[in-house]
């Protein structure tokens, strides 16, 4: 495995000047935004895909700082009932998958997206309970209507443009939002468009979206075996006074803190080594050995001190050699 950081909590500065932060940090694998609500401040695909001479010179600072891409960070809502706000997310991420191909780089990181109710919607609606009846039948309908054919097409693009791997951040608000409906829509394409586009589709293990949903993070990693194809090291505190209360679905700002069932942290902070051992341990077993990569949200501590914390904390604990063949004691 290798330690990576989310670029974009650097997109105040220059892609030069954050490569030479993290370079001096000891981090030589980057995972860069590229469109959607992470941004174009380092990287904007259209422009580099434009002009030859603007792609030589991104490509080139990667290069003076020994820095390779992991991924593609493009998250978006491509299925927003409002037809302008789709298509503008459509676009940058098929922007990003040619700009992927272009790179060599073979993951692009996003979320399922999330329609409305009806093809008359302006706002998305997230489905969470089978009653009223109304909830199930307007689940149906994005599945069937808007999920499954968006991205029954869009993975058949990427395999087209050699991006093998679109990894969903399970994330609330959005149709895929935990290790049974990442799984649902990778069978469901698998079953329209066939295994080799299905399996284009998997998951960005980000485990803080799956800390305050009442999840297990190894057991969600066990259950998604084979379909992990990035993974991002952040945390979430659960406040057991807060949630004791209201319990855990809370709309009051990440800024309130003292008030939130739950923060995002830093890693470490919201668990401890014990539970991240256990957890990095399990994405080996299971099959995965490739980033862990920090995005940091903490809003408790600055971005220069979580960054630090972060790393620190993951180095003792990222298991950077390969996998043992043989059992010396066996």
């Amino acid at each position: 495995m290798k330690l990576s950081v989310l670029a974009n909590l650097y997109g105040s500065k220059s892609l030069d000047e954050t490569l030479s932060i993290l370079s001096e940090l000891g981090i030589h694998t980057v995972e860069i935004g590229a469109g959607g609500y992470p941004g174009k401040a380092h990287c904007n695909p259209a422009e580099l895909l434009a002009d030859e001479k603007k792609y030589e010179e991104f490509a080139n600072t990667f290069k003076k700082y020994d820095t390779e891409v992991c991924a593609l960070a493009c998250h978006g809502n491509p299925l927003h009932p409002d037809a302008a706000t789709a298509k503008g997310y459509d676009k940058d991420f098929r922007n990003a998958i040619l700009l992927a191909e272009k790179m060599g780089v073979d993951t692009i990181i996003g979320f399922s997206g999330c329609p409305g109710d009806s093809e008359n919607s302006l706002y998305p609606n997230w489905v969470t309970c089978p009653w009223p009846e109304d909830f199930l039948t307007i689940l149906d309908w994005q599945w069937e209507k808007k999920l499954v054919p968006y991205w029954c097409e869009m993975a058949k693009f990427a395999l087209d443009h050699k991006v093998t791997h679109i990894a969903f951040e399970m994330h609330p608000g959005f149709c895929v939002y935990n290790s049974e409906t990442l799984l649902k829509l990778r069978a469901k394409v698998s079953e329209k468009a066939g295994t080799e586009v299905g399996s284009v589709l998997g998951a960005n293990f980000d485990p803080s979206h799956l800390i305050w949903q009442g999840m297990d993070p190894v057991a969600a990693i066990r259950e998604l075996e084979g379909c992990i194809y990035h993974v991002h090291a952040k945390d979430t505190k659960i406040d057991k006074y807060n949630t004791a209360k209201n319990g855990v679905l809370d709309t009051k700002h990440y800024s309130d803190e003292i008030h939130r069932a739950w923060v995002f942290r830093t890693v470490g902070y919201g668990n401890g080594e014990t539970y991240w051992r256990d957890l990095v341990s399990n994405l080996r077993l299971c099959g995965y050995d490739k980033v862990l990569s920090i995005e940091h949200e903490d809003s408790v501590m600055t971005i220069d001190e979580g960054l630090q914390k972060a790393i620190n904390f993951l180095k003792d604990i990222c298991i950077y050699e390969e996998k043992p063949t043989t059992m010396s004691w066996a």
